[in-house]
């Protein structure tokens, strides 16, 4: 109901899968539509409230003003309930939207097959880079790296 069932690699030039989920607060997101309206920066994580998970939402919330002066929007996903990501936000303060995909639809939408971290930036909806390290801590500063490389910063 949520998500189309296709499952591709994606690509840098690849469009923004379509895809439907909740969001930490239960409410319905349309992400497809949502990555196509500006520079929009999607990063997977396994688990909520786990270390290394818990170290990447918090490199990016700590690189959040720089991104946000340059216009992106940032959402992060993972399998937890719309209620472990809300527990998973205010703890720790995340000021973006977090996704929840219990039944992997927008990982499998993004051709992920297993729970990993990753990243991805897009520019009104177009993949201009990826980041399939797993970097934890670093991730935000990688992203915002990526800018700059990318002459968007």
């Amino acid at each position: 109901m949520f998500a189309s069932s296709e499952k591709t690699t994606l690509s840098i030039g690849s469009a923004a899968p379509s895809v439907f989920a909740l969001d930490h607060n239960g409410d319905p997101i349309d992400l497809g539509a949502a990555l196509s309206e500006k520079l929009s920066l999607v990063f997977f994580y396994p688990k909520a409230h786990t270390p290394g998970c818990t170290q990447q939402a918090c490199s990016l919330r700590d690189a959040f003003s720089l991104l946000q002066e340059k216009g992106v929007q940032v959402f992060g996903v993972s399998s937890d309930s719309p209620k472990a990501q809300k527990s998973f936000r205010d703890k720790h303060a995340l000021p973006y939207t977090l996704i929840s995909d219990k039944k992997s639809l927008v990982a499998h939408a993004f051709g992920k097959s297993r729970w990993s971290r990753h990243a991805y930036l897009f520019n009104r909806g177009v993949l201009i880079w990826k980041d399939t390290k797993g970097a934890t801590a670093s991730q935000g500063e990688e992203a915002i790296a990526a800018l700059k490389s990318l002459e968007l910063y």
